[in-house]
């Protein structure tokens, strides 16, 4: 069982510069200030209702639809970062989860809660933006060395979920590739090109990922 203990969307926002001389002092757009969903959220094909991406090339569309995070990382990350007011939805997540991690989940697991079927579609791959937001300069960097990088789900019928709504894993065709399995492939090259190969030909991947592991090996 995962279960959404949190759920966040939010719009675009233009981040301005302060001229603070500060590395992360820059001009920005950005969807990763998401607030807190009280009631039940719409759950389409693109995402949730509402919730919006600044950069559509690299985040969003129906192979990550919506992005999970799971609560169990975060006492790590107080500690670690010394930030004991980062909240959940810290790292831009839709669904802050608990009951699973990375190595307990694999690409293509069929979840099914509140009448929406989701499939995991790849692990997330953090992006500058991470580190921009909590002024860490290698957070983006620690979350790929150490695998806790959460996961995107396509979603295959559409719905609505709130805060609380258990998700029951209805089918697991790939049981080989969790999805630490594929960070360790794409981000830490474990297993070389062979892995890389098996890899990109799970029909379930997001098709981002298939092309970036099959550039690696032409």
């Amino acid at each position: 069982m995962m279960k959404i203990v949190a759920i966040h969307a939010g719009k675009v926002n233009a981040i301005s510069k302060t001229d603070g001389g500060e590395w992360w002092d820059k001009e920005w757009k950005t969807g990763f200030f998401k607030e807190p969903v009280g009631d039940e959220i719409e759950v389409t094909t693109d995402g949730l209702k509402g919730d919006e991406q600044a950069d559509l090339v690299n985040h969003g569309g129906p192979d990550k639809a919506v992005c999970v995070y799971p609560a169990a990382h975060y006492p790590g990350w107080w500690e670690t970062l010394g930030l004991a007011a980062m909240p959940v939805g810290a790292f831009g997540e839709n669904f802050t989860v608990e009951g699973v991690v990375e190595d307990e989940v694999c690409i293509g697991d069929v979840f099914e809660g509140g009448g929406v079927v989701f499939q995991i579609s790849q692990p997330r791959q953090p992006c500058w933006k991470l580190s921009h937001r909590w002024k860490v300069k290698d957070l983006s960097a620690q979350v790929v060395a150490n695998g806790r990088t959460g996961w995107y789900l396509r979603v295959i019928r559409t719905g609505r979920v709130s805060a609380g709504t258990g998700l029951r894993l209805r089918d697991r065709p790939h049981p080989s590739w969790t999805v630490m399995a594929a960070n360790g492939v794409m981000h830490h090259r474990r297993g070389g090109a062979e892995a890389a190969v098996e890899l990109a030909g799970c029909a379930a991947l997001s098709a981002s990922w298939r092309e970036a592991l099959l550039r690696r090996i032409i």
